[in-house]
């Protein structure tokens, strides 16, 4: 990777959240009382921010919380998750490093409230790499969408053609890459599946694990 710039995903790109958040669906159902959920629901609620998926929960299984509830609920569920048992890809701060050392400039993107995004990366002492953090939750947009991309390209002065965006997720790969940035696929367990498809979509790929 060439590029002075670059935007980070975090979960499943920095670090190893993705299987506690896909299944989130099922921690939280359990704690409500719903001893099963479908595969579908845990696809749909990983392309969602924390809001999106409190309103979603209510729309499918019509509880009397509000979405305010259950989102605060799952922050809380989420907060234990990032301040206790969440690790870093291997291999990740060594990358970061030799990046700074390069001169990049680097900054995170991710769907993940703002508040869970610090608390975690400080813990694990990767929040200092960064220039900024953005949070989708904090913008009131998704990864489906070019938005939070395009200000981190504001933050730092640069076009999309300058700047590397690292993504996990193929709906986020395809956001960024039609939006012009460089797209660096980074592989997941979660997104195996979808891996030959993001190695088509991506300039290039890295592997942390």
């Amino acid at each position: 990777m060439d590029k002075k710039f670059a935007i980070f995903d975090m979960d499943g790109t920095l670090i190893d959240s993705m299987p506690y958040w896909y299944h989130l669906a099922e921690e939280y159902l359990k704690q409500k009382g719903v001893p099963e959920v479908s595969v579908e629901f845990n696809q749909q609620l990983q392309a969602m921010t924390l809001s999106e998926a409190a309103v979603f929960c209510v729309e499918k299984f019509g509880w009397s919380e509000t979405p305010e509830q259950i989102f605060a609920d799952m922050m809380q569920m989420m907060q234990q998750h990032y301040a206790q048992d969440i690790l870093p890809k291997k291999q990740v701060e060594q990358y970061l490093n030799e990046l700074k050392e390069k001169g990049v400039r680097m900054c995170v993107a991710t769907a993940t409230a703002e508040p869970l995004m610090k608390l975690c990366l400080q813990r694990l002492g990767l929040l200092e790499r960064f220039e900024f953090c953005l949070s989708c939750e904090t913008l009131h947009t998704t990864k489906r969408r070019p938005d939070i991309y395009h200000t981190a390209a504001e933050r730092f002065g640069a076009q999309p053609c300058e700047i590397a965006v690292y993504e996990d997720a193929l709906y986020a790969v395809e956001t960024a890459k039609k939006a012009g940035f460089y797209l660096v696929g980074v592989q997941d367990e979660m997104e195996l599946p979808l891996w030959d498809k993001i190695r088509e979509i991506a300039d290039e790929t890295v592997c942390f694990e």
